[in-house]
Order: C-alpha cells, then structure tokens, then sequence
C-alpha cells in the first residue's frame, strides 16, 4: 500500500516591499512522504516570493515532468517554471523549451558542488535564473512550519523575513545566474 501525502495549510501574509505584492494567501501544500521538511519548505518560500494569479503547486515529486510549482497565464500558456532543489541541466534545457520563464532555488549542503558542476551549462539556457538559498537558512524556516501554520513573509531589499508568531526566520537567497528575463 502506497503512502500518502500529508497535508499542510498555510495563512500567509505576505508584504513583499520588493515587488510592490501585499496579500493575504491560503496554501494547501501536499508534502510526498519521500519529501523533507526542507523542501516543502523551500516550495512555500518559492510560492510567495513569486504569489501572482496563475501561481500553483504541481503534483511535484509524484510526476517527472512537471515543476514543483507553475504560473500559467488565462489562456493556458505556461509562463513560468519553478524548480526547487538541484535540477539537472536537461530538464532545464526541457523546461526552457516549455515556459517563457525559469527560476531554480538550489538549496542543500550540496548546493555549491551543484552550481560548480552545473553552472557552465545553465548559464548557456535562455530565460533562467538561479538562486541559491543557506541551508541553515531553510532548516530555521521548516521549523516554523506545523501542519497548520499562521506566518508573515516579509520581503525588504531582497531579504525575506517569515514569522509564525513566535520565532522568526531570515533568508536571503543569492543570485547565482539570471539571463535576460524581461
């Protein structure tokens, strides 16, 4: 018998001063039972660094070649692929093809061997941006997260602040690569 995902909801209010976004989101994220706290995590961060209709959780980990989340504009068309974790360069290279957008969030300890190995041959895809996120950065964030989670995400000059009403947490992801995007 197969495992089930375990659900999580977040309330966010989000005030990101960067983008000029203020919004109040419910989020529903399924957490695959091979998925770490981390990752899950470092998805919630992703969805409200780029919150805008058409945003969406995927199927993620449970289907190949779908991204963890998509923005999809009214008619259908995909305009923006989100990976999280260490993506290999082909399914970078597919993701180009398929959407006018891609961000990747690479997190991890591994995350710099990732971008030493990798970054040659993403920095050659169109339409990408990289950024990178401190590990102790995103443990400190999954703690935050319970089945069901109150939190502010404030995002100030690039550093985002999230707060569960108790403890909060700072990040400030690093750009690694971003090609000509608009």
């Amino acid at each position: 018998m197969a495992l089930k995902p375990t659900i999580y909801k977040a309330q966010v209010a989000l005030a990101d001063s960067d983008r000029g976004r203020f919004d109040d989101l419910s989020l529903t994220l399924a957490r695959h039972p091979s998925e770490t706290m981390e990752r899950m995590a470092t998805r919630l961060l992703a969805y409200c660094l780029h919150a805008a209709p058409g945003l969406e959780f995927t199927r993620g980990l449970s289907t190949g070649d779908e991204p963890d989340l998509w923005c999809r504009s009214a008619a259908g068309e995909l305009e923006h692929w989100i990976e999280v974790g260490q993506p290999e360069e082909p399914r970078l290279r597919k993701a180009c093809g398929r959407s006018a957008r891609v961000t990747v969030y690479a997190f991890g300890r591994s995350s710099t061997t990732w971008w030493k190995l990798n970054g040659v041959a993403i920095t050659a895809l169109p339409r990408m941006q990289v950024l990178q996120l401190d590990w102790a950065e995103v443990v400190a964030l999954a703690g935050l997260l319970e089945r069901t989670s109150r939190l502010t995400v404030s995002v100030v000059g690039g550093v985002v602040y999230v707060d569960n009403g108790g403890d909060t947490v700072s990040l400030e992801p690093k750009l690694l690569f971003s090609s000509s995007l608009e």
